[in-house]
């Protein structure tokens, strides 16, 4: 898993802007008209998710269209998987204690 892009995305401004495009493409205007931001700050933001690899941008005419790729994600998906098996276990493990000890309760010999 790259820092990158665990840096890109540590700050707000850029988790917005990814959860913007969660729904699809978006032009810069429409991004920083959507988070109250200006022009330049959201260009700037922008900037560091296409050099993260986040996001990627496709110029027509005057616009440039910024959508998320899928490649980042996934990569933070499979890393996140061995963190999820863990605390699924763990949950698991607090399951069953807590039925051992519902079931002291309901047997108190």
């Amino acid at each position: 898993m790259d820092t990158t892009t665990w840096s890109a995305l540590a700050e707000p401004n850029r988790l917005h802007i990814v959860e913007l495009l969660r729904g699809g493409p978006l032009t810069v205007g429409e991004i920083a008209d959507r988070l109250q931001l200006r022009q330049p700050q959201a260009s700037k933001h922008l900037r560091v998710l296409l050099d993260s690899g986040i996001v990627e941008l496709q110029a027509v005419a005057n616009r440039r269209i910024y959508r998320l790729r899928p490649e980042p994600f996934r990569e933070l998906d499979d890393w996140l998987e061995d963190y999820r098996r863990l605390w699924n276990e763990r949950f698991d493990r607090l399951d069953d204690y807590l039925r051992q000890l519902q079931q002291k309760d309901k047997d108190p010999s």
